[in-house]
């Protein structure tokens, strides 16, 4: 196979195994509260801190050392299939004759490909309406995401189901967060290179604003609505996760795209994305924070809604005791 450099290497390890996951083994994962589970090894988890094998109790951050330690992909191939390069022959001289596979289902050990699979939709949206209202979001910009097709109550749980769309309408992914649980998870077979997106206001924009949750991302248009925070005509993206995949490919779909607002999470998987999103090539990017130094943007839309909450209850109270 030849070898690689020092360099090659530590450029190989800064790759994290969940983006590497979410881009080749998208179909092979199922998301569990904070962390995905794989189909084809139930004790096998990974999330934004890396990959741990519970049954064998070892673990790792980085891409290499899944496809390495996980996968049984040899070393040497593991770093040229992550970084795109070739190695190098015995005369250190760049080998020809062998190309990196560069995708998962082509090396030893195939991967399970789900196909999609949408949650059957309920016959009205009532809870989720109802579930979304109490979280804070505008009524109607929840009833524009229903209209759009975008949202849907499903059958069995009555969870919310928001959906990532191709360029020509078709769903690729649905994202799914229940209306009296704790769960959030991904339908099965989504495509995580398709998000959550609300539309721009403004046809003309060459802006997108990037969220973690389809949740924060409407709490951040209910924001702007009310008037809590400036106006922000262009794009919004939900990742999905703290992965930059959606949004490498919504610029891939919208060229035209200049500029980002990072609005991820003040948080260490938020930081992270955050960054990452700062370093993609082609656009310029500004980092807004959550308003009132909170965790993320349904916090700060809750928060502001306290505030108001408290102001008209001493106005009440004042005028009483006119």
């Amino acid at each position: 196979m030849g070898w690689v450099t020092k360099e090659q290497i530590a450029k190989a390890r800064e790759i994290p195994a969940i983006d590497y996951v979410l881009k080749h083994e998208p179909n092979n994962i199922k998301r569990i509260g904070k962390e995905y589970r794989f189909l084809d090894h139930e004790s096998l988890s990974i999330g934004n801190n890396g990959w741990y094998w519970h049954s064998r109790g070892t673990g790792g951050f980085s891409a290499l050392s899944y496809l390495t330690e996980v996968r049984g992909i040899e070393f040497v191939e593991a770093v040229c299939m992550l970084i795109n390069e070739k190695p190098y022959d015995c005369s250190g001289n760049i080998k020809t004759d062998i190309t990196p596979k560069g995708d998962f289902q082509n090396t030893k050990s195939k991967t399970v490909r789900q196909p999609f699979e949408l949650p059957p939709r309920n016959a009205n949206n009532k809870r989720v309406i109802a579930y979304l209202l109490s979280r804070g979001i505008d009524r109607d910009l929840i009833m524009d995401c229903i209209n759009r097709g975008d949202l849907y109550e499903s059958h069995a749980y009555h969870s919310c189901v928001f959906l990532g769309k191709d360029n020509e309408g078709n769903a690729r992914s649905a994202f799914i967060r229940s209306t009296s649980t704790g769960f959030i998870g991904d339908s099965i077979g989504s495509d995580k290179r398709y998000g959550f997106i609300i539309p721009p206001e403004n046809e003309k924009t060459n802006e997108v604003a990037v969220f973690e949750s389809a949740i924060d991302a409407l709490s951040h248009q209910t924001l702007c609505k009310q008037g809590h925070i400036p106006y922000f005509g262009g794009w919004r993206l939900s990742l999905g996760c703290s992965s930059t995949i959606a949004l490498e490919q919504f610029i891939k779909q919208h060229p035209e795209t200049g500029h980002c607002v990072i609005c991820t999470d003040v948080d260490e998987a938020g930081k992270k994305a955050a960054i990452k999103i700062a370093d993609l090539t082609g656009i310029t990017t500004e980092h807004v924070l959550p308003i009132h130094n909170q965790k993320d943007w349904n916090d700060a839309l809750n928060k502001v809604q306290r505030i108001e909450h408290d102001k008209n209850t001493a106005r009440q109270k004042d005028d009483s005791c006119r």
